[in-house]
Order: structure tokens, then sequence, then C-alpha cells
């Protein structure tokens, strides 16, 4: 294990972030997250198990998003242990896995989790599109935050429409019997309407109902900066609350 400062061991800590859509910022906070946590002296490292939108380079298929995480990452993981399942398609993971005839295997990315774990202090599983997109007929990104049982950061993309989409999103991690341990406000429309009206609603009702502080606002920022962002976050806050999650 990265970065130790203290004798006694103690289990690596890791959360699932997800988003209220897709195009909202997950990418952008989970590099964030990862940069905050190793400036608090923790190996960070990140997983974006499913990755739908791939580009060639030098014979090599890569992502935007996990290339993201990886420059973000100070104990980055191989290719094959950061990213499952690499689908060339910018489509819904079941559509694009069809395309390839690819078959979602959630108990390999739990085992490639467990071999994250002994890597790094903390690690970041970002997921693919919302809570609730379907990765084939039966299962969805719920389901692969509920086989991993991990707490859960949502992001919240500040934009017309966002307060129901973070409250039923709320509501769908709370049904699986997951822990919403923060969301970050994120945003991404500058010219939104009454963002600070709407962050407010959310924070009283996120808290209220779920015990889920807000851990940051992230502004609009162009181009993004997982640096600056990490400015904005509550970081110590947050490894708080994981740590207490874990107990």
């Amino acid at each position: 294990m990265t970065a130790a400062h203290s004798t006694t061991p103690t289990p690596t800590l890791s959360l699932f972030v997800t988003g209220t859509d897709t195009e909202i910022g997950k990418t952008l906070v989970s590099a964030a997250l990862l940069r905050g946590f190793a400036r608090e002296g923790l190996g960070a490292a990140a997983m974006k198990p499913i990755a739908a939108g791939a580009y060639e380079q030098d014979g090599v298929w890569r992502n935007e998003d996990a290339d993201q995480l990886d420059a973000a990452a100070n104990a980055p993981l191989p290719p094959a242990l950061r990213t499952q399942y690499l689908l060339k398609e910018p489509a819904a993971p079941h559509i694009a896995a069809a395309l390839e005839n690819v078959s979602l295997d959630v108990a390999r990315i739990v085992d490639c989790h467990t071999q994250a774990l002994r890597a790094a202090d903390i690690v970041v599983v970002e997921g693919v599109g919302g809570f609730r997109v379907p990765l084939d007929d039966a299962h969805d990104t719920a389901d692969l935050a509920k086989t991993l049982d991990l707490p859960v950061l949502l992001v919240v993309g500040m934009r017309l429409g966002c307060i129901s989409h973070a409250l039923l999103t709320a509501e769908a991690i709370a049904a699986r019997g997951l822990r919403l341990v923060g969301w970050v406000a994120n945003r991404v429309d500058p010219a939104m309407r009454f963002p600070d009206e709407n962050i407010d609603a959310l924070r009283e009702r996120l808290a209220r109902q779920y015990g889920a502080p807000l851990v940051g606002i992230v502004p609009h920022l162009q181009p993004a900066s997982p640096d600056i962002a990490a400015g904005h976050l509550d970081i110590a806050g947050l490894l708080q609350t994981l740590h207490g999650a874990q107990r």
C-alpha cells in the first residue's frame, strides 16, 4: 500500500461516483477527488470499469475519461485493471456491448476492484452514465454499485430539471441499500437561472432525507481543471465520512 503514514495498517477506502445523467462532470469530479486525496497524502487509484466511446492511437484503443483519471491518480492502475470493458461505440453500455458481442461480467469487475484495493489507499470507481443505465437485459449500473457494496457520491449537473433528477437518483441509491455519502453540485450550465436556490433546495432535502452533505460546488470551468475543482471540494470532510461508513 502506498503513502502510508502509520505503522498500523488501515483498510483501503473506496467509493462509487455516479451522476444525475451523462455529460454532467462525473469524470471531472472523480479526477478532482483523486487530486484531493493525493494532497491528503493518500495513494489514490481510479477505476472506470466500463467506458463507452474509444479512439485508436498508435494501435492502442483509448478512452478520454479513463485517460483523465490516469492523469489525476498518483497510484495509477494498469489499463486492464482500470477499465475492464473499453467499448468503441459512444452509446449506452448494453448497446455498445451488443455491437461488439461483449458480455459485461460484473464478477470480473468485482475481482479487479479487489486487486485495485491492494494497490492504493483509496480507489475511486466511476460509473458509466446515470445510476440506472442498463448493462444488459437484466442488470444496470445500480446492480454494479450494489455488488461492489460501496458508498456512493452523487454528481449533480446544475441545470434546469436537476432537482428532480437528483432526488430520483438519491431515492434509487437508497432503494438498493447503499449509503449516499455526499453530493457535488457541478455548474455545467453557466447560464442557469437561480443556481443558488436550486443548490439550497437540494442541500436541505438530501441532508434531511439521506444524511448526505454537500461536498462542494464546482464552478463552470473552461477548460475543465481537476486541480481547480479539487479546491472547491471538502476532501477532509468526505474522508471522515468514508471512514465512518467503513465502521
